[in-house]
């Protein structure tokens, strides 16, 4: 059957996080509060990072764009959950809901490359000190950077591509809170095995690979760590990569138990899950880069105080 003669004029009917009345304008209260942190937090590390020059480093470089990448994918989530929580049905016509899934994509595969390339700049700047200034120059920072917006998006062109191919003729009630692959996989009437293999191993490949390369530049940190005579040295080298490893634990536990556990019919657990890495994470890593790094909490002092930000 043409996917197209049955999909593209579909609405779905997104089930929710609850379909309790009682828990909706909670849930509603709670999930704007997250939001409104999120955006609060993440723009304004954003325009800290912009305006204080002490922070004008490649390692902030890389939390900028971290930062703005949380920011629009907390806002490709959040928004649409919010109205759902207030409307009597929460429907999602076909093209948004690809609309949606596109932007999921694009932003969630960009937060996990954006992660795996803060390693790597936390490795030369421990292992590699006296070459750092040259090796994260700043064409090095803008390929890198280009190189995680370019994955994005070969990656969510994918995803996005695959799943608007499927026909969608049959139930129309998609057992999640917004359009993600494998709930909508879930209701397709179209299912090629063979080819969602294929999209599940670009999923596996993209938090794979990217854990793979976290995992090997933390090793090295380590190592090079352990060979600092002083306590203190070892601290201070530590504790410039504790918030990094808060962050990527929190985000890659969380999408492993969603896509790589077992099927379940009951799909509270996947729900909650989702829940952390599109929303939760989104509002803690501004709080994670800043209460723990005192380079971030100096230059927010000295905005509040009204003073000039140092050159």
């Amino acid at each position: 059957m043409d996917a197209g003669n049955c999909s593209w004029g579909s609405v779905f009917i997104l089930e929710g996080l609850t379909d309790k009345p009682g828990l909706q304008l909670p849930l509603f209260l709670l999930f704007l509060l997250i939001y409104v942190a999120s955006v609060a937090g993440n723009l304004g590390l954003v325009l800290l990072i912009r305006l204080s020059s002490p922070l004008h480093t490649p390692m902030y470089y890389f939390l900028c764009h971290l930062s703005f990448i949380d920011l629009c994918y907390s806002s490709v989530i959040i928004p649409k959950m919010l109205v759902n929580f207030v409307s009597e049905r929460n429907l999602s016509s076909f093209p948004e809901c690809m609309a949606q899934l596109f932007f999921f994509c694009f932003f969630g595969i960009d937060d996990s490359y954006m992660l795996a390339a803060m390693a790597y700049d936390r490795y030369v700047a421990i292992c590699r000190p006296l070459l750092y200034h040259a090796t994260m120059a700043r064409g090095a920072r803008l390929l890198l950077v280009a190189g995680v917006y370019a994955a994005g998006t070969f990656g969510a062109l994918v995803h996005t591509s695959y799943i608007s191919r499927r026909s969608f003729c049959g139930t129309n009630v998609i057992h999640h809170y917004f359009c993600d692959i494998l709930p909508l996989l879930a209701i397709s009437c179209s299912r090629d095995y063979s080819k969602e293999r294929w999209v599940m191993v670009l999923v596996g490949f993209n938090v794979f690979a990217c854990a793979l390369a976290i995992v090997v530049s933390y090793a090295f940190i380590a190592a090079s760590v352990l060979r600092i005579r002083s306590a203190e040295g070892r601290a201070k080298a530590f504790s410039t990569c504790s918030s990094h490893l808060a962050a990527v634990g929190v985000f890659y536990g969380s999408i492993v138990f969603m896509y790589f556990k077992p099927s379940a019919e009951d799909t509270t657990q996947e729900k909650v899950a989702s829940v952390f890495y599109t929303t939760v994470i989104p509002m803690l890593n501004p709080l994670i880069y800043s209460l723990r790094n005192k380079d971030v909490r100096e230059a927010l002092k000295n905005i509040l105080r009204g003073g000039t930000l140092p050159e």
